[in-house]
C-alpha cells in the first residue's frame, strides 16, 4: 500500500430489517469505492438494531449471511472491508460482538471480538448490559495488510488505553473503532476519547458510528470521525447517514513519532517497579 491511504466510513442508518441493512451496507461500500476508497469501515452492529433483546436470536456464525455479504462486497468493489461488528455465534455456543475484515479479493484476513462489555447504569439516563448476551473476547492483534498495520477495538474498548498502546507497540498505524456511543456518552466523550487515543499512541484513529435514529430503542450519537497522530480531527460526520472520506498521509505518523518520540521515552522498568510496590 502506498504512503497515502484513502479511507471511508459508512455512517449508515440501521433499521429493524436485516435484509435492508445488508443491502444498504453493500450499496454504501460501493459508493465509497466510487469515491476512491481503498479501505471501508462499517459501524458497530450494523446489520441489526443495537438491542440485547434480539441479538441472541439473530446471532450468526462465520461464514454466514452477513459475512457472505461483506466478502462479496469487498470482492465486487475491490476494497478492504472492515465489517463493523455483528453478533457472532461461535462454534462453542458463545455469542461475541465481532469485527470481521475482508481483503479486496473477499478473503477473511482478520477478526476481533470485543473485550470490554458495555455494562453501565447512569440513573435516569442510560442503562445497558451487553454481558446479558455477549461473551468477552480475549485476543488482541494487529492485522498487517499491504504494508499497513491495522488495529481494531470496539466501542467501549476505547476507554481502556492499555489496548490501544499494545496495538501501537505491535505496529498499528491506524486504529479502527466500530462503535455506537449513545446520546449521553457521545456528546461527553466521543471526540475526546478518539483524539486522546490518537495522541497517546501517535497513530490515526477512525471511528465509525451508525447514524442517529430517533425511533430506535438505543439511539446512537453518530459523528463518525478521523483523527490524526497529532490529535487533529481531519473529518467528522454529523448525526445523519453519510459516507465520510479521508485521505491519510501515513508519513505523518512517522514524522510525529520522530519529532515527539514519546513511545521511545517510556520507562517500562520503572512502571513495573511501581506496579510491584502497589501489589
Amino acid at each position: 500500500m502506498s504512503r497515502i491511504l484513502n479511507l471511508a466510513i459508512c455512517q449508515m442508518q440501521v433499521t429493524d430489517c436485516k435484509t435492508h441493512n445488508l443491502a444498504r451496507a453493500e450499496a454504501m461500500i460501493g459508493q465509497a469505492a466510487q469515491k476512491g476508497a481503498e479501505l471501508v469501515v462499517l459501524p458497530e452492529i450494523f446489520n441489526l438494531p443495537y438491542d440485547t433483546a434480539i441479538m441472541a436470536d439473530q446471532a450468526e456464525p462465520c461464514p454466514g449471511e452477513t459475512t457472505a455479504v461483506l466478502a462479496q462486497a469487498a470482492r465486487r468493489h475491490h476494497v478492504t472491508v472492515v465489517g463493523g461488528t455483528i453478533a457472532e455465534l461461535a462454534p462453542d455456543g458463545n455469542i461475541f460482538n465481532t469485527c470481521f475484515v475482508f481483503d479486496s479479493a473477499g478473503a477473511l484476513i482478520g477478526q476481533y471480538r470485543k473485550m470490554h462489555l458495555f455494562d453501565i447504569d447512569i440513573p435516569g439516563q442510560v442503562t445497558f448490559q451487553e454481558s446479558s448476551v455477549f461473551a468477552a473476547g480475549n485476543r488482541l492483534e494487529v492485522i498487517h495488510h499491504q504494508g499497513l498495520g491495522i488495529g481494531i477495538v470496539i466501542c467501549y474498548d476505547i476507554r481502556f488505553p492499555e489496548l490501544a498502546r499494545l496495538l501501537a507497540l505491535q505496529g498499528a498505524q491506524i486504529l479502527l473503532v466500530p462503535a455506537s456511543f449513545n446520546m449521553i456518552t457521545g456528546p461527553a466523550h466521543w471526540e475526546l476519547l478518539m483524539r486522546a487515543r490518537a495522541v497517546d499512541n501517535q497513530l490515526f484513529v477512525a471511528a465509525a458510528s451508525p447514524a442517529h435514529n430517533p425511533g430506535a430503542n438505543y439511539k446512537s450519537w453518530g459523528h463518525s470521525l478521523v483523527a490524526d497522530p497529532w490529535g487533529t480531527v481531519l473529518v467528522q460526520a454529523g448525526s445523519g447517514e453519510e459516507i465520510l472520506t479521508c485521505r491519510l498521509d501515513l508519513s505523518v505518523m512517522e514524522r510525529v513519532r520522530r519529532e515527539l518520540p514519546l513511545l521511545q521515552h517510556r520507562r517500562t522498568a520503572l512502571y513495573d517497579v511501581c506496579i510491584m510496590a502497589e501489589s
